[in-house]
């Protein structure tokens, strides 16, 4: 990304960790679980995604294909080793190029926004599948390089992990989703015209709910899979890792008690239920000590992950 050296500005840092106190309480938990080391960093990653969300979300539609062309420029310039003048948008150059993150992961996280700028609908699982590689699957690769992983084998299991939990998000947002005028559920598998659902949720609890639990159900798959990268990360990491993933994965189990249908109201996590999953998962890594000690890592380089290959297959 460029090897010239610039001066992060002294409170990005700070900046960052009120992003992600105020913007995702789960995240922000998990991000607490992490060695001091990588905190400011997970939190300067994350604070940059979510300036570029609401940089597209919070604008007006008839704004939103000019946002997102500031983006790319910011992008190119951050590339090119220069500041732009917002303190959490350098942190994030700064924080590229030193932990060297592939260009193509923030990229793809704006191609997934350029999907919300062209359309807030999906036709396809695959389409839904490749929305969810893009503003999340790559989240969780370029965590990899932000923690300092050194074992290969951890990264596709990282990328199905954001798969997961965006695939959880869409089936609890559904909404919310709606009252903003979007619908991610695949046309084809809601067979409910996405203009019907919108104007009126309430008439199509069934096929909405049929959906949610194919989808839920297609998560877990993706859940299981990023367990098993899990022991290839280090044991705080792993900690910080689990919880999230179980956290998240409560909010699916909320809904598959709520009879799938999220339009009953937002399904979350209490606080206590939380606390729950951290004491559970931090017991969790003495069943992992014999897999732990197996483990070989990897020889070889993170790489890059792409969709479909590293997604579909």
């Amino acid at each position: 990304m460029g090897d010239a050296v610039v001066a992060v500005p002294p409170l990005a840092s700070t900046l960052a960790r009120r992003v992600l106190a105020a913007k995702s309480k789960s995240f922000a938990l998990a991000a607490r679980l992490l060695p001091p080391e990588s905190r400011d960093d997970v939190a300067v990653l994350y604070a940059w995604c979510r300036y570029a969300d609401d940089a597209i979300d919070l604008t007006a539609r008839s704004a939103r294909a000019a946002a997102l062309a500031r983006l790319r420029r910011e992008l190119d310039r951050l590339c090119a080793g220069e500041l732009v003048g917002e303190a959490v948008i350098d942190a994030f150059g700064e924080l590229a190029r030193r932990k060297a993150i592939p260009r193509a992961y923030p990229e793809a996280l704006l191609d997934g926004f350029a999907m919300d700028v062209a359309s807030t609908r999906h036709e396809t699982l695959e389409e839904l599948l490749l929305y969810c590689f893009r503003v999340a699957g790559v989240v969780g690769a370029m965590m990899c390089h932000v923690i300092g992983l050194s074992d290969a084998s951890a990264l596709r299991p990282a990328v199905h992990l954001g798969v997961a939990m965006q695939l959880t998000n869409v089936c609890r947002d559904v909404a919310e989703d709606a009252a903003d005028g979007r619908v991610y559920l695949p046309s084809t598998l809601l067979r409910v015209d996405p203009a019907a659902l919108i104007a009126r949720p309430a008439d199509h609890v069934e096929p909405v709910a049929s959906t949610v639990a194919l989808l839920l159900s297609l998560a877990e798959l993706y859940y299981r899979s990023a367990d098993r990268g899990r022991r290839a990360l280090p044991l705080r990491a792993a900690f910080a890792v689990r919880t999230a993933r179980m956290v998240y994965a409560t909010i699916g189990d909320r809904l598959a008690r709520a009879s799938f249908d999220p339009l009953r109201g937002r399904a979350f996590v209490p606080l206590l239920v939380k606390l729950w999953l951290v004491l559970r998962a931090l017991l969790a890594p003495a069943t992992e000590l014999p897999a732990r000690a197996r483990r070989r890592l990897s020889a070889q380089p993170l790489g890059l992950v792409r969709y479909p290959d590293d997604v579909l297959r």
